[in-house]
């Protein structure tokens, strides 16, 4: 792409959020009252408008012939289409997809979540995926003609969309290859593809009213992964191993792990450990459900057993942040508002951890303030590039394919 036509559509892409925007807050407005709002003259604004109609992101609502004085042509009156999916955001996780569709506005209009076994393979996988979004399409009416583009959360270290290299793949795990391939395929739309725990550690840290300069983060899922935000950075390191906290050595003669060592924090700390765990000390846990019910009721044999958890989890993270010196660690993940007591535990060793290091401001160590669709908005925050904790990061509009190549999903 020439340095004229990328400032072109830096200018373009200016122009639609400045029109959308003022449809976001305004409502429905005719063409010439979007013109005084936005500032642009009537050639550049029927250009712009022209352009998101034929992409799907508003509609001709109605027109002003109501409240119009006068005996002149009723004029059209612009507004944004709500079931228009702008943007899609998909989390692949050992055990579950989860889909999370936002329109023109940004807001979320639709999400899903599909499970499938952890041995399946990752066509399968991706088959799910489309069947849950063609799903989530038929239930809430949402369309995809107009998606502008798709982000994607992976398990495990992925480096592709940032350097071009393949993907990276652990003993005894499925390597995402072709999984960005598949959905631009699909759609017809530019797709980035990250660590899904890292795009949640995006999302996590920009929920704020100021975006956190240092975050450690930690989720808790099917498999236990992390993200790190250092000055004011998403981190992913040289290949994409940066915050992978769930392989650290958390109990060196435990469990084998699916990366090929023994004793990893997600051996012990993973829902299904956890689980595991619950029922080995003679709790009835098949399902979060039933660690809900098994909390409620004050369990003693569950209880040590979270908290043992938690104590290990607070090692690990206390590693962390010794080395890191986050202003806030966050633990994410269902389990965490299932189970309160983890974080708990987790902060109580972590302060001890970090008793030496001086400090007016002890660190914050939260629960995490989303729940399971943390990856999949993330991804969508990956979309959109508007927070600083993505510089550096790479922009999917600059990838996108010309309207002629373009198809309609669904």
């Amino acid at each position: 792409m020439s340095s004229t036509t990328g400032v072109h559509a830096l200018v373009r892409r200016t122009h639609e959020e400045r029109v959308l925007a003022a449809l976001r807050t305004h409502g429905a407005l005719s063409r010439g009252e979007l013109a005084k709002r936005v500032g642009l003259s009537r050639t550049t604004l029927s250009e712009i408008t022209a352009h998101l109609l034929q992409r799907g992101a508003i509609i001709v609502a109605d027109t002003d012939a109501a409240t119009r004085a006068g005996s002149g042509r009723p004029a059209e009156r612009l507004a944004l289409d709500p079931d228009s999916g702008q943007f899609l955001g998909v989390d692949f996780g050992h055990r579950r997809v989860h889909v999370a569709v936002a329109d023109a506005s940004h807001d979320v209009i639709a999400q899903g979540v599909e499970r499938y076994d952890d041995d399946t393979a990752w066509p399968d996988r991706i088959a799910i995926a489309f069947e849950l979004i063609d799903r989530l399409s038929r239930e809430t009416g949402v369309h995809f003609g107009a998606l502008q583009a798709v982000g994607i959360g992976v398990p495990g270290p992925y480096t592709a969309a940032r350097t071009g290299v393949p993907a990276v793949s652990w003993k005894r795990q499925l390597a995402p290859d072709g999984v960005d391939r598949a959905f631009a395929e699909r759609f017809g739309a530019p797709v980035i593809v990250d660590n899904n725990t890292r795009l949640a550690a995006l999302a996590e840290a920009i929920t704020r009213p100021d975006a956190v300069d240092n975050l450690v983060y930690l989720r808790l899922s099917d498999g236990v992964g992390g993200g790190l935000v250092v000055s004011g950075r998403l981190v992913t390191g040289s290949r994409g191993f940066a915050g992978e906290l769930g392989h650290v050595t958390a109990h060196p003669k435990g469990l084998p792990c699916r990366c090929g060592k023994r004793g990893c924090l997600e051996t012990v700390a993973s829902v299904p450990a956890i689980l595991q765990a619950c029922r080995d000390a003679g709790a009835d846990t098949e399902t979060l459900d039933d660690l809900a019910v098994a909390v409620a009721k004050g369990d003693p044999a569950v209880d040590a057993v979270l908290r043992d958890v938690g104590s290990m989890i607070g090692g690990v993270l206390g590693a962390a942040a010794m080395t890191l010196n986050p202003r806030e660690v966050v633990i994410g993940g269902e389990i965490v508002h299932v189970a309160p007591v983890i974080v708990e535990q987790a902060a109580a060793t972590l302060r001890y951890e970090l008793y030496s290091i001086p400090s007016d401001q002890p660190h914050i160590v939260r629960a995490a303030q989303l729940r399971d669709s943390d990856g999949a908005l993330g991804a969508i925050a990956a979309i959109f590039h508007q927070s600083p904790l993505l510089a550096g990061y790479p922009d999917p509009t600059a990838s996108a394919r010309p309207a002629s190549q373009q198809r309609s999903a669904l």
